[in-house]
């Protein structure tokens, strides 16, 4: 018997309820057409008339009575549309990082809400002057004609009169409006209007002459471009160093060519500063898309992409997901940032998927950063072993008359030796009396990504770390006892009280907020105006413009503030930045400690001089000798980079391997373990034979418990990554057959 086959179809993707999925026999002539993705025509309903749908999945098991399953009638033959691409897109997010389809169509297909467009309306007009006098006329001194002889009066004298202007102060009744327009005296005319957070971009952008660095790498990555197949590159730059300029040098290529661009920027760095100079160039072709924008901002620029009326989207990493249908380049700037990786399922990383948008539109791939993530410079080095290779152009200089700033290391271990218990060192307490007295800005940088209460010693710098795994063990507080534990394989010891390698006892956790940096910093400076930009003052719709605008401005002199002021942002009369516990990123429990230090010191560090004024920055530190600190003091990424691989390479960590993390939850501890356990045993049965793939725990969570649900999780090592899905699915099959009608949670994470 013939092998029949079956296709899940959406009939409408723009309706709310994404979950509703329709079956349909494949007839054999049209097996080899249908693939995930494939719009068809089907028979809907009752009545069987013809809609479009299309095709999220293919299986040879029915989900129904097979002969109760209508046949799909015709697949269109036509250019394949921006819907197929993303549901394209979204069932490789499927088979890649081992979501649901639903979950996966619901992050590159996202419901968009309805919402009431807004128009600007005029009452215009209609007949010619000589009509409208004469009907004027006959109408003065008539009964119940006061309210037409005001309008006509006005509309002779100027024509057209705005609609909410006629309705409220001319007090004209809707009737009144119906009966002139039915008379053929005026009709209304109404204007859509986009809302938007940019109202005005200011003057129109200068020509910048490009450097012979940019010249060349605009020159690449253009020739890239032309031959219409799918290209990566990586624009490595100082900071300061004009890698907006190359963006839009090559952005004006691809649009002249008629084709489309999205670039992503941090959530963080989307500031009105950095949008401005982009609707300076492109004017209203550009589209931006952020969370602080309201509702209504959002569902414009989504109307503006869907119409044709933009040519280029701006947003963070949803911005991916823009139905556009000419893809010709994707930029990613700041490459390396966090916050492009998604914690909801499906765990996707904006530059996995951007770089496999860009193979299906045969587009350019361009990842720009000052301190590119280690995953990607990887791919950039002459021996690297893959074929998914990427070419690298370097800007090594600011432009224009900045130079990178003079970087000193503190070592706040001496600072206690002397005494001086305060936040600030004396050196950075003098250097900021001396930005003050020459009435330069200040900004006060304060490392508090990641913290999760691990310990170190602040005599010697030592933190306390897993034998094993070789990341910070952290502090687990328990009813009975407090205990550290590590969140990769699971180890768990005592608290110290003394350090192990000094024997100090001054040993323990360390934690600083901004709030209190900025109470101390009023103090010891009352003659400072002082801003604080974090979380809690930014959260209200506008709060980053506010803060930094005032700052750009110059109505304060010291900025205080967390990663969000170091992403990005221009301030030419910033000449001192203070670097405040640089090392504490280095204790946080992930193999990505290191580069997580680096990246944020070297960011922060190219905020200071990037103006005509000469920049400084003081780094304050506990661990001065660690190698991420001494390579971001000389801001030497590739001798950073150099001792980072060999250190991955010896843990087999990314990107030298994969790794895979299973996430288990559930409102029951004992539930959770089991299924964990479970997923262990299939795991280790599956890699029994095998050299290179490894189990690294099971270990509880670094949140072991949250809203009520007891968390596990378990990460396979491997150098093959066609292993690790082979067991992903294997998990998956066991613990569904295992745990049938449990409630419970798993995810899958690709690291």
């Amino acid at each position: 018997m013939p092998r029949m086959l079956y296709a899940d179809v959406i009939v409408d993707i723009s309706i709310e309820n994404l979950d509703r999925t329709y079956q349909y026999k494949i007839p054999p002539e049209m097996e080899t057409k249908v693939k995930v993705g494939t719009p068809v025509v089907i028979p809907f309903g009752k009545g069987n008339r013809k809609i479009n749908g299309y095709v999220v999945g293919v299986t040879e098991n029915p989900k129904y009575d097979k002969s109760r399953l209508k046949n799909i009638e015709d697949v269109p033959d036509k250019a394949i549309s921006a819907t197929q691409v993303l549901i394209s897109l979204a069932c490789w997010m499927k088979e890649y990082y081992g979501s649901t389809m639903n979950d996966a169509i619901k992050t590159t297909m996202p419901v968009r809400r309805k919402i009431k467009e807004m128009t600007h309306k005029r009452v215009v007009l209609k007949a010619d002057d000589e009509s409208a006098k004469e009907l004027y006329v006959n109408l003065c001194g008539k009964k119940n004609a006061a309210a037409r002889v005001r309008l006509l009066r006005e509309l002779i004298q100027t024509k057209q009169l705005d609609y909410e202007y006629v309705r409220k102060n001319l007090n004209i009744s809707n009737a009144t409006l119906k009966s002139l327009s039915e008379q053929g005296i005026i009709y209304i005319e109404s204007t859509r209007l986009y809302r938007t957070p940019f109202t005005d971009a200011g003057l129109p952008d200068k020509e910048i002459a490009l450097n012979v660095e940019q010249k060349k790498a605009v020159e690449a990555i253009t020739a890239g471009y032309y031959t219409h197949t799918y290209k990566p590159f990586l624009l490595h730059g100082v900071t300061g160093s004009g890698k907006t300029e190359v963006y839009m040098s090559v952005i004006e290529k691809v649009i002249a060519d008629n084709r489309q661009v999205i670039m992503l920027i941090p959530e963080i760095a989307l500031t009105y500063q950095t949008m401005q100079r982009f609707y300076r160039r492109f004017k209203d072709r550009v589209s931006i898309l952020n969370s602080k924008m309201s509702a209504g901002e959002r569902y414009d620029q989504y109307e503006r992409i869907r119409k044709g009326e933009t040519d280029i989207v701006i947003g963070p990493r949803s911005a991916l997901f823009v139905p556009f249908d000419k893809i010709g380049l994707i930029i990613i700037d700041e490459e390396h940032e966090d916050s492009y990786k998604s914690e909801m399922p499906p765990k996707y990383h904006a530059r996995e998927v951007a770089e496999q948008l860009a193979r299906l539109h045969n587009a350019v791939l361009l990842m720009g950063s000052a301190t590119p993530s280690v995953d990607t410079y990887y791919r950039t080095r002459p021996d690297y072993p893959g074929e998914d290779k990427v070419t690298r152009y370097e800007l090594t200089e600011r432009t224009g008359s900045a130079f990178l700033p003079d970087v000193k290391i503190i070592d706040m271990r001496e600072e206690i030796k002397k005494k001086n218990y305060s936040m600030l060192s004396v050196p950075l307490y003098n250097k900021i009396l001396e930005r003050l007295d020459r009435k330069e800005q200040v900004m006060l940088f304060i490392n508090r990504r990641g913290y999760t209460g691990f310990v170190s010693c602040r005599n010697c710098g030592e933190s306390i770390k897993c034998p094993n795994c070789d990341i910070s063990l952290t502090i687990h507080h328990t009813k009975s006892k407090d205990k550290m534990v590590c969140h990769l394989c699971g180890y768990e010891t005592d608290t110290v009280v003394r350090c192990p390698k000094c024997s100090s006892s001054y040993i323990g956790g360390f934690g600083v907020g901004t709030q209190k940096v900025e109470e101390m910093v009023r103090n010891t400076f009352p003659q400072a105006k002082v801003l604080r930009m974090d979380a809690d003052t930014t959260s209200g719709k506008g709060g980053h413009e506010k803060i930094l605008t005032a700052f750009a401005n110059r109505e304060a002199d010291i900025l205080i503030g967390t990663q969000m002021i170091v992403k990005g942002h221009d301030f030419p009369f910033v000449t001192l930045v203070g670097i405040l516990a640089a090392d504490m990123t280095l204790h946080i429990s992930d193999f990505r400690a290191s580069e997580k230090t680096f990246e944020l010191l070297v960011q922060a560090a190219g905020r200071a001089g990037r103006g005509s004024l000469k920049g400084e920055v003081i780094v304050q530190t506990y661990k001065p000798e660690h190698y991420a600190i001494v390579c971001a003091e000389a801001q030497d990424y590739k001798a950073f980079y150099e001792q980072e691989i060999a250190y991955r390479k010896i843990m087999k960590y990314p990107p030298v391997s994969n790794m895979m993390t299973l996430f288990i939850s559930s409102d029951s501890e004992k539930l959770s373990a089991d299924i964990m356990n479970v997923s262990f045993n299939t795991a280790n049965d599956i890699i029994r034979t095998r050299k290179d793939t490894v189990l690294v725990g099971p270990a509880p969570h670094p949140v072991f418990k949250a809203n009520n649900m007891y968390r596990y999780l378990l990460h396979i090592k491997s150098n093959n990554i066609i292993i690790l899905k082979g067991i992903r699915r294997a998990v998956e099959n066991a613990v569904e057959k295992g745990f049938l009608g449990y409630k419970y949670v798993m995810q899958f994470d690709m690291q």
